[in-house]
């Protein structure tokens, strides 16, 4: 009877670590799953869709040119799409990741904590806008998030179970993995060594850690040197400042505004001295964001979706601070001065706080409800792919043309084609696929020119800003493909989403000519 009876508490203790994991987790997957088919993808996301859909060795030659960073992503959405090919499907990894990585904050909570902050730590983290929005977009990030934060919590382990060998490596191959799903990953590494600072760890663990990392790094390496000779993909990012530092606060926020914000933003503040969590999830929080903005100045390479996996951190601390409050509020509830008061019959449930934080939660969620639903719309995206297709696809004519400026925004007609088919690329010589290239390689100025020159109307597809702007492209073809547009047609019909426009031009009548 003594056996049973002491068992019991440690079987109390497993149930709640299961169930502090398992219904954030749930949650997360529950609402990754909520509007998923939004009717249309963005530009990198049609990207993914159409790099999946070539052959390994298309895929291969294509790396060599462009998108390395992101070669293992793509090999695995190619096995993915292989099954159907289609917009829930292409996104569905990035559902898995985020839900994987919320049951890893949770279990990260109730190991450095208790099950309650590992529970509440995980439902923070699935409610929070940005999280949502990652895990319904077909980019590697969401996935690179779940890497590091099984990273994290193999290294809480390693640590807690020394000497660990095997502990160590399967630490460095979660590391490795993450690194070659997105190479800035690499960063949290800066997180993990001030974990292990703080902790005081003996030799012993730092040289177990440094063999997994240094393993890591290696094989990174030779990503590292091919994405290097192709670092004008990022040319578009800008140097960051204190707007992109209060922006990514924000993002980290359950609340981006508001009461919510705030008080969020000193939970996490009071979580700060959570002890043995925070010396793990702080670090996790600040230092990758901050070593890349650093890094920026010289170089820019920031942006939010870069340090996803940081997020992990800030609903961490959030929790441990709310636990903090309310273990400090029952002390002085227990310390008060008793009057009396009538007697109510004990709530049936074992964890009235856990619960009552949960609930809290929910009512945060409903709160922010607005800002989940418009991550969940089309026009919350840069752009609608699909939309500037089926506006083609209802108002062109036979012998229309399209020229796409510049030529990367062909990766929307490629991955809706239906809307393209009755407007001729008058623009394109090779296909992607067979050139090896992201977009297909264009015909020669001249042949551009020919290729026009019997043409009545075109549709152009282009950002907003190309035809609005004096700037002149530094591509010869580019150049030439605006300037024609300019002088020879004139727009008569104008479709935006988001930071793409479609113009539908007709040619210019001659000089004493009639309208044509």
């Amino acid at each position: 009877m003594e056996t049973e009876d002491a068992g019991r508490p440690g079987r109390r203790r497993v149930r709640a670590e299961v169930v502090a994991v398992a219904v954030p987790t749930a949650v997360m997957f529950a609402l990754g799953l909520w509007g998923l088919d939004r009717g249309g993808m963005w530009g990198d996301e049609s990207v993914t869709y159409l790099v999946g859909r070539r052959t390994v060795p298309q895929i291969w030659r294509l790396l060599h040119t462009v998108d390395a960073v992101h070669g293992l992503y793509y090999l695995l959405m190619h096995a993915v799409l292989a099954v159907h090919p289609g917009e829930v499907v292409l996104r569905l990894p990035s559902v898995f990741g985020a839900a994987a990585a919320t049951g890893l904050v949770a279990a990260l909570g109730t190991r450095l904590a208790r099950p309650r902050v590992g529970l509440w730590a995980g439902l923070l983290y699935a409610i929070t806008p940005m999280t949502g929005h990652y895990a319904q977009e077909g980019r590697s990030y969401a996935l690179v998030a779940a890497g590091a934060a099984g990273a994290t919590l193999l290294l809480v382990r390693a640590v807690d179970s020394r000497p660990a060998p095997r502990r160590w490596w399967m630490y460095g191959g979660v590391l490795a993995a993450t690194c070659l799903l997105h190479e800035l990953a690499v960063l949290v590494l800066c997180a993990h060594a001030a974990t292990l600072a703080a902790a005081r760890v003996p030799r012993a663990v730092w040289a177990g850690w440094a063999r997994a990392a240094g393993a890591a790094a290696l094989v990174l390496l030779p990503l590292v040197w091919v994405s290097q000779a192709q670092s004008g993909q990022v040319a578009w990012l800008r140097t960051p400042g204190w707007a992109n530092v209060e922006g990514l606060a924000r993002c980290f926020a359950v609340g981006r505004t508001g009461v919510v914000f705030w008080v969020y933003v000193a939970l996490v503040v009071v979580g700060i001295g959570a002890g043995r969590l925070a010396s793990v999830a702080l670090p996790l929080l600040v230092l990758p964001p901050t070593v890349l903005m650093l890094a920026s100045q010289l170089q820019p390479l920031y942006d939010d979706r870069y340090v996803l996996y940081a997020l992990a951190g800030a609903p961490l601390l959030a929790a441990a601070g709310a636990d903090r409050v309310v273990t400090v509020a029952g002390r002085l509830w227990r310390r008060a001065p008793r009057f009396p008061y009538p007697r109510f019959p004990r709530l049936p449930y074992p964890h009235p706080v856990a619960l009552t934080g949960v609930l809290v939660i929910a009512i945060v969620f409903l709160v922010c409800l607005p800002l989940q639903l418009k991550n969940r719309s089309a026009d919350h995206r840069p752009e609608n792919l699909a939309a500037v297709s089926a506006v083609v696809a209802r108002q062109a004519r036979p012998g229309d043309a399209v020229l796409f400026l510049p030529s990367v925004w062909r990766v929307g007609a490629l991955a809706y084609p239906r809307g393209f088919r009755g407007a001729r690329d008058v623009a394109l010589a090779e296909s992607g696929a067979r050139s090896g290239t992201l977009s297909g390689l264009e015909a020669p100025p001249g042949e551009v020119r020919r290729r026009l020159a019997s043409v009545r109307r075109v549709w152009v597809v282009a950002p907003a800003y190309v035809l609005s702007s004096r700037r002149s492209p530094g591509n010869p073809t580019e150049r030439l493909k605006l300037a024609l547009v300019e002088r020879h047609f004139k727009p008569v019909e104008d479709f935006a989403s988001g930071r793409i426009t479609l113009g539908l031009y007709v040619r210019r009548p001659l000089p004493g000519a009639g309208a044509p």
